[in-house]
């Protein structure tokens, strides 16, 4: 295995992908099912958790140069739901799944197209 650091851009892609996942496992739920589906409810809190994780791979000096990625509430969520073994208050999840995610991953993806448009160009992005 590399020693190499991963360059951050692939975290980014990973934030796509595992936000693509939490709305796919959830498509078709009512806030009631989802609740009660067992592994779908694991599956996608699962998800968020590793979107907050790679979130914490991104260089701070990126994250405070691109706002429109609300960084450190992904983070909070993470830590929330990764030290929620008490409970999760559902409702918020819910919201979050329902409200938050498909407009993250809009956002998610036009930063990841300008990253790779910079990169290119020939723009450092490290």
């Amino acid at each position: 295995m590399s020693n190499a650091v991963r360059e951050w851009h692939f975290y980014l892609d990973d934030m796509i992908g595992f936000t693509e996942k939490v709305i796919t496992y959830t498509e078709g739920f009512n806030q009631n099912d989802f609740i009660n589906s067992g592994l779908t409810y694991d599956a996608t809190v699962r998800n968020l958790e590793l979107i907050g994780e790679a979130a914490t791979h991104i260089p701070e000096e990126v994250r405070k140069t691109n706002t429109q990625i609300p960084w450190r509430q992904l983070i909070a969520t993470r830590n929330r739901l990764i030290h929620g073994y008490l409970g999760i208050d559902n409702d918020t999840l819910w919201s979050i799944i329902e409200t938050d995610v498909p407009a993250l991953l809009l956002e998610l993806k036009l930063f990841s197209l300008n990253t790779r448009l910079d990169i290119e160009k020939g723009y450092k992005c490290d």
